[in-house]
């Protein structure tokens, strides 16, 4: 992990600021992560207090506060700009602030510094990873690629900056299909690192060149396919907003292909993509639709589409280091300038050449 993190008060670049909210900020149990158990900044409430000091705070830092998706709802609220880790460090690189603190797990904030490799970047909790980033690291992609010299790498963006860095081109869920149509068919291609998208990949291009890292977002993965299918089967009348990454994809795909569900229902989003599809559901009456992703997307869906009814597939699909943002974690940070992310330069630069090939294929900004 290329992030870093600075614990004292006085050895990061920025020169910590007086809180009157600060005293209460403590580390406190967490969850347990595959190296043993993860803490998390507790000790505050995100009501109006807390607010009225993350402003004050943001303003003293000349700060942009970004938001991913799946963050607590009053750490969307509260943030600048709110949506998928792509599109918000796109945000971030044409940012006039001077500091940009991201709501979201270390590789995003990996990201943000990529693009942005001359502003400050934050991270409100520099213990906040990701199983899916982690599942592929930068040794085991060396060591992939030795086996298929010839081969394109492709990597989804949730990936840490060192596995972009040997990357050719990047891709998010929703332009995944694009990029791997565009490169030479006679070209094997090395997709990694999440198993379901690359499933949903090969199935839509129907090349048979394909090699899928077996990586998986644990949230994810455990919205099943019998889960979806009893779901389904109790809301007949429910479109099924479901993101590629899920274990349920394939078995949506099977469902509507064998008639057990109306193909018409099935809609394979990325997150970006739901809010214009909850949009689109609003506008044409519909009463309901089941979500298959990370709960905390319910909070934006429900805000662009107030009338109708959104549900999850799996209320437990909460990923924990996404909720390791919590107020007390974004106040401590701000306040006192830590857990600042950086990125080497070399890496930076070959990670950065990835995501611009990305982005030149188009339709990035609808992210994981």
């Amino acid at each position: 992990m290329t992030v870093t993190t600075t614990t004292d008060t006085t050895g990061g670049t920025l020169a910590p600021l007086d809180s009157r909210l600060l005293s209460a900020v403590y580390r406190a149990p967490g969850h347990t992560g595959p190296d043993g158990p993860v803490g998390r900044w507790e000790g505050i409430d995100g009501d109006e207090e807390w607010a009225a000091e993350i402003r004050r705070l943001k303003t003293a830092r000349n700060a942009v506060i970004l938001a991913h998706n799946y963050e607590l709802p009053e750490i969307q609220d509260i943030a600048d700009h709110t949506g998928d880790s792509l599109a918000l460090s796109r945000i971030a690189a044409e940012t006039d602030a001077d500091v940009i603190v991201f709501c979201g797990v270390h590789f995003m904030a990996e990201t943000a510094k990529i693009l942005s490799p001359d502003k400050t970047v934050l991270i409100p909790d520099e213990a906040a990873g990701c199983s899916l980033a982690d599942s592929l690291t930068a040794e085991e992609l060396a060591e992939w690629k030795s086996e298929y010299p010839d081969a394109l790498v492709v990597s989804y963006i949730n990936t840490t900056a060192a596995v972009k860095g040997l990357t050719d081109v990047c891709c998010t869920s929703s332009n995944a299909v694009d990029v791997v149509a565009g490169l030479p068919a006679d070209r094997e291609i090395l997709f990694g690192p999440d198993q379901f998208l690359g499933a949903h990949v090969q199935r839509q291009t129907g090349r048979d060149n394909i090699h899928v890292w077996a990586g998986e977002c644990h949230v994810h993965a455990g919205i099943s396919g019998p889960e979806l299918a009893r779901r389904a089967e109790e809301n007949p009348d429910a479109d099924l907003f479901i993101h590629p990454e899920c274990g349920c994809a394939n078995s949506a795909i099977y469902l509507a292909g064998e008639g057990i569900i109306d193909p018409a229902r099935v809609h394979m989003l990325s997150t970006g993509e739901m809010l214009t599809s909850a949009r689109e559901a609003a506008a044409a009456g519909r009463g309901k639709v089941l979500v298959a992703t990370e709960v905390g997307m319910l909070h934006q869906l429900r805000g662009v589409a107030p009338d109708v009814d959104f549900a999850p597939v799996n209320e437990r699909a909460a990923c924990p280091y996404m909720k390791m943002i919590t107020p007390a974690a974004l106040l401590r940070c701000l306040a006192l300038g830590v857990d600042e992310v950086d990125v080497a330069p070399d890496v930076a630069d070959k990670a950065r050449q990835a995501v611009e090939r990305m982005i030149a294929v188009g339709n990035p900004g609808s992210g994981e």
